[in-house]
């Protein structure tokens, strides 16, 4: 019996470590709790929800600009990787609203106009990034991967972003009007 008391704990001990490395993997809310209650207080409201997105997320890139800038930072490639690791995490909750408005059926038009000028912005400073000429090759090492992952989901996005004001605009045009209480679509 005592064999098997042992085999049970070691077990146990595994399971309990193996749940506490995937916690571990698991990435960290890029949100504050003052960003959390904003993005609450906005409810489902097209135009107030995706500009505080666009907010929270230029404000992560202000930052990392900023904490690159210092010659104080210490960890600076970690730092790096955490920042634009918050940014995409932000991007893409982002483009989850997108969707859900969409399939709402909701006019989205003028905050998707701001979408896409804050896409262009994106685009930019994270090239700059990568283009940077003083960063040794060692330290964008630790975040080119998290790096270029943000660049193809702004570009990707970008390009989806236009053809969604496009085929909105298109509907607007044809008579096709959307309603912002109920989400449904009228003709």
């Amino acid at each position: 019996m005592t064999a098997r008391w042992f085999g049970f704990r070691v077990c146990l001990v595994v399971l309990i470590w193996a749940v506490t490395a995937s916690l571990a993997q698991r990435h960290r809310d890029p949100f504050t709790p003052a960003e959390i209650n904003e993005i609450r207080d906005a409810s489902w409201e097209p135009q107030q929800r995706l500009t505080l997105y666009l907010k929270f997320a230029r404000a992560r890139l202000v930052a990392l600009q900023q904490m690159r800038g210092d010659p104080k930072t210490k960890k600076r490639p970690q730092q790096t990787h955490d920042a634009l690791d918050d940014f995409l995490l932000i991007y893409d909750e982002l483009n989850d609203n997108i969707d859900t408005y969409v399939d709402r059926k909701n006019d989205i038009r003028k905050p998707l106009k701001l979408v896409i000028d804050a896409d262009t912005e994106f685009q930019a400073k994270l090239r700059a990034l990568k283009d940077a000429a003083d960063v040794p090759p060692e330290e964008a090492q630790k975040y080119e991967f998290v790096l270029t992952n943000a660049l193809e989901t702004i570009d990707t996005s970008a390009e989806d972003h236009r053809k969604l004001l496009a085929e909105q605009e298109e509907a607007g045009k044809h008579g096709k009007k959307y309603s912002k209480a109920s989400g449904s679509k009228s003709e």
